[in-house]
């Protein structure tokens, strides 16, 4: 990955070149395609907000004042509850409205406290926001195949993401219980990102939680689970999400947010509840999401791909053997856009990230020039 060095004096100091920016003239060429563009790129939605949500969000938007970082009773109690009924997590969780999730795994090392000569580690084919957290906090980002593997440095925390973004990977109870007691002895808090949870596709592969009793036995010491109705429920717009888990944490956090101002909207707090208390709209749109897997993993295969992994979430890990720019370029001549697994990690370089969040007929297109 590619950095830049900015002035000594910001607050930036080094980041990574924003990966999209590459993208650019390959989307390009796929857009000048007679049938035009497929964008297969990004995780972003494309379906309709509910009905339910979109009128609990009106009935809120007269309201003048502040919301609450912490949000109302009412609001806890709808994640809690939303808790309960997917991962099993007991009535003592505590948990903690974001602004979307993405600005929380940008912040959270800076709010826990890390610093200059502490590590971070996060998976080596990973979601990129979680290493500029730790370039943010000023500490050493450690991208890892295990955690369990950071031998020797100041680690101070460690994400895991399952179902894993890109791959579609998930972890087993008897792998998950391994790291709970490793993070514990290590006194390393164990930060798992959970976006993709209710995603599963292969029954014999079931996603589970960390918050799961079975996987910490009650206890919720040390653990942490980010949540995201940006999926589920179509709301990346919303920006609504949520961190659940060990109260002692969670309270920490909820001070410091509460100086620095993370405060989620009232109206979309109020959305969220009802999007929390509502699973129909979200049966639907998991439906949806599993037709257009159905339809593009045949079409993919059909055209030669490999794909691997790809057990859960909303994307299809998607191989030809080459390189994966030359694989970008491949289907570009098609109109279809894909996100080369480089942006992901170094292990990503002959995969790419292909999208389901795409429109019934865009999907059905992409198929056809596939096929």
């Amino acid at each position: 990955m590619a950095y830049r060095r900015l002035h000594s004096a910001s607050p930036a100091r080094r980041l990574p070149e924003f990966p999209w920016d590459r993208l650019a003239p390959f989307k390009e060429r796929a857009a000048s395609h007679a049938q035009g563009l497929v964008d297969l790129s990004v995780g972003a939605p494309v379906d309709e907000v509910a009905p339910v949500i979109r009128q609990a969000l009106c009935e809120a938007a007269e309201r003048p004042g502040y919301p609450t970082v912490a949000g109302p009773t009412e609001f806890r109690e709808a994640i809690r509850s939303w808790l309960r009924r997917h991962t099993g997590v007991g009535p003592d969780v505590a948990v903690l409205p974001t602004v979307g999730s993405k600005e929380l795994v940008a912040n959270l090392p800076a709010q826990l406290g890390v610093g200059p000569g502490d590590a971070v580690a996060f998976p080596e084919i990973a979601y990129p926001t979680y290493a500029i957290g730790a370039l943010l906090a000023r500490a050493e980002a450690l991208p890892t195949a295990d955690p369990r593997d950071a031998a020797g440095r100041r680690l101070r925390l460690a994400w895991i993401n399952y179902p894993t973004n890109p791959t579609g990977a998930v972890a087993s109870v008897e792998h998950l219980r391994a790291l709970v007691r490793w993070a514990r002895e290590n006194s390393v808090v164990l930060a798992s990102d959970e976006c993709y949870l209710t995603l599963g596709w292969d029954p014999d592969r079931p996603p589970v939680s960390i918050l799961d009793p079975a996987v910490n036995d009650g206890d919720l010491t040390g653990l942490l689970a980010a949540h995201s109705l940006s999926k589920r429920s179509s709301l990346a717009g919303y920006r609504s999400a949520f961190l659940a888990g060990d109260p002692a944490i969670i309270a920490d956090l909820l001070e410091i947010r509460r100086h620095a101002g993370f405060m989620v909207p009232w109206a979309v707090q109020r959305a969220t509840i009802a999007a929390l208390q509502d699973e129909e709209h979200a049966v639907e749109q998991r439906l949806r999401y599993e037709s257009r897997r159905t339809t593009l993993r045949a079409a993919l295969e059909r055209a030669g791909f490999g794909i691997d992994e790809s057990h859960a979430g909303l994307y299809l890990w998607a191989t030809r053997g080459e390189d994966c720019w030359a694989t970008v370029a491949w289907l570009a001549e098609r109109g279809i856009l894909a996100a080369p697994g480089e942006f992901y990690g170094e292990k990503g370089a002959e995969h790419v990230r292909v999208a389901l969040t795409a429109t019934d007929d865009a999907v059905a297109e992409a198929a056809e020039r596939l096929g």
